[in-house]
């Protein structure tokens, strides 16, 4: 289980690669670079969406959803929620609008571990990330038999 609160990108990179056993003269190869280079990306915190989109498909995983589910999880509560509201009807935004909330498998397991564990109360979970408490509960009638401890 990761921490998606810091999201060490290069070093997700690097276990993945790992994982897949892909030598890194085959990396240079697809990425035209030295194996400095590749060996730096595995020490950098952050990296170019054009360079994580070539990560992503080589290692067919989307490692963009990392930062969604960050932002799912993380990102603070809006402080006046009205005020937010009035201002998107005045002027409407050229850039595309997705739903806030994003729950994937990986999120839900996240969240019900938490409780599993004890680290957490249903309460902290719903208040902190902002869950709806009818769908925590349907979570946890629904996937607590199928989360390991």
């Amino acid at each position: 289980m990761m921490d998606l609160k810091q999201i060490n990108i290069g070093q997700l990179l690097e276990n993945s690669v790992k994982e897949n056993h892909i030598e890194i003269e085959s990396l240079c190869s697809i990425f035209n670079c030295e194996a400095k280079d590749i060996e730096q990306m595995y020490n950098s915190d952050t990296l170019d969406t054009d360079i994580l989109i070539k990560w992503s498909q080589l290692l067919q995983y989307d490692f963009f959803r990392l930062y969604s589910q960050h932002l799912v999880l993380y990102a603070p509560p809006s402080a006046n929620r009205y005020n937010q509201i009035e201002i998107k009807k005045e002027v409407k935004s050229q850039e595309p609008q997705f739903r806030k909330n994003i729950y994937t498998k990986e999120i839900i397991e996240f969240i019900i571990r938490r409780i599993n564990k004890g680290e957490m109360t249903r309460e902290e979970i719903i208040s902190k990330y902002r869950i709806p408490k009818t769908t925590l509960y349907k979570w946890l009638y629904k996937y607590n038999k199928y989360i390991e401890e």
